[in-house]
């Protein structure tokens, strides 16, 4: 039985079904996707470079 990724929202994010990334641990990568465009499916990253890309954004 494979068990389905459960995707986060940032607490940042409108309640109102605004614009929003989500994340879910995917085994050793992260899955990041556009919860308004789900069909399109989703972009796998490594940890550290979702740490790099986090980091990054909150200094600019």
């Amino acid at each position: 039985m494979v068990n389905e990724p459960k995707w986060r929202t940032s607490s940042y994010s409108a309640q109102e079904g605004g614009q929003c990334v989500e994340l879910a641990a995917l085994n050793t990568v992260v899955g990041v996707r556009d919860s308004k465009n789900l069909a399109q499916g989703h972009l796998e990253v490594s940890r550290a470079e979702l740490g790099k890309l986090v980091s990054r954004i909150k200094r600019d």
